[in-house]
């Protein structure tokens, strides 16, 4: 019996051993992956890093929870090469910007002011992508006077009262830690629905169905959520602002304002970007009927309606 049991306990030891020698390396590719390839710069609310990639006239790339200029770059740096320069910073708590006492997306957006002004960029027009759908429009309201359109994509705005928030604890306990993070993507495989839907907010059907692209991108949204021990407190803070159900003065927003998403968003955007186009002076909403939160299928058409719209709009 003792045989039996030393025998069971080296072959745990040995797997375990397995385990995580894949994850380390995983965490460490993750890593490798964002390093050199970003800047610093002081505001006075602290450290903030940005990305600059692509040249003509200034957009700045808002992105979601979970992300950083790793994910405002994925998601609309196809505009680096469409004639557009592309400044796509990591909001506060994420990667290498750093988290202030008492942050709201006011200060967020006034960060952003000053990221331009360093950069000697006078106006821009602003992609604000999910849980960057805050500050993009604090951005829009707090300085009109710098930004010609504002594109919203997939928008999370402050709950309704009474709205839970998605898989908050789930969520929260996923992001505490790398190796937490790294379990649930591995598991991806086995429990498609409920984690494409928690992670993804899409149907796993509709990414079964997708051509092979909008699968490997939507796969690659998820690997590149690691390393989620430097989103954490960006993820926090997502969290807090969507339980806070604060309010926007939206009506205040005078740019040009294009809102996208998808009917079957599990996070339930479209009725945001419903509301947010009717709700300022001069605004369209674009509602894909599938797509999910990734818009996965819809890409593509996102990226031409973006590109169609900035032109309709340009600097001046």
């Amino acid at each position: 019996m003792h045989h039996i049991l030393f025998a069971i306990l080296a072959v745990l030891i040995v797997a375990t051993a397995g385990i995580y020698a894949v994850f380390a390396r995983d965490l460490t590719d993750a890593r490798a992956r964002l390093v050199g390839r970003s800047k610093t710069v002081e505001t006075s609310f602290g450290t903030l890093e940005y990305v600059v990639m692509g040249e003509g006239e200034p957009v700045l790339s808002v992105h979601g929870a979970g992300g950083g200029f790793d994910q405002g770059l994925e998601m609309a740096g196809a505009l680096a090469g469409r004639g557009y320069r592309l400044i796509a910073p990591s909001r506060f708590g994420y990667l290498r910007s750093n988290l202030p006492s008492n942050l709201t997306t006011a200060m967020q957006a006034d960060a952003y002011a000053q990221l331009l002004d360093r950069l000697g960029i006078g106006k821009v027009a602003v992609v604000g992508i999910s849980a960057g759908a805050w500050s993009s429009m604090q951005f829009a309201i707090r300085h009109p006077e710098r930004c010609r359109a504002l594109v919203l994509l997939v928008p999370t705005d402050s709950l309704p009262a009474g709205t839970s928030i998605h898989g908050g604890a789930v969520v929260r306990a996923i992001f505490n830690s790398d190796f937490a993070a790294w379990v649930a993507l591995k598991l991806m495989p086995v429990m498609p629905g409920g984690m494409t839907r928690m992670m993804l907010g899409t149907d796993a059907a509709i990414v079964h169905a997708a051509e092979p692209n909008e699968k490997a991108r939507a796969q690659q949204v998820l690997e590149h959520l690691l390393p989620v021990s430097s989103r954490f407190g960006g993820m926090q803070f997502d969290i807090e602002t969507a339980a806070a159900h604060g309010a926007y003065t939206i009506e205040k927003i005078v740019c040009p304002v294009l809102t996208i998403s998808a009917e079957d968003d599990r996070f339930g955007t479209a009725g945001r970007a419903k509301y947010i186009a009717a709700g300022v002076p001069d605004g369209r909403a674009i509602i894909f009927p599938t797509g999910g939160h990734a818009l996965v299928g819809r890409y593509a058409d996102a990226l031409r309606e973006i590109t169609s719209f900035l032109q309709m709009h340009p600097q001046h």
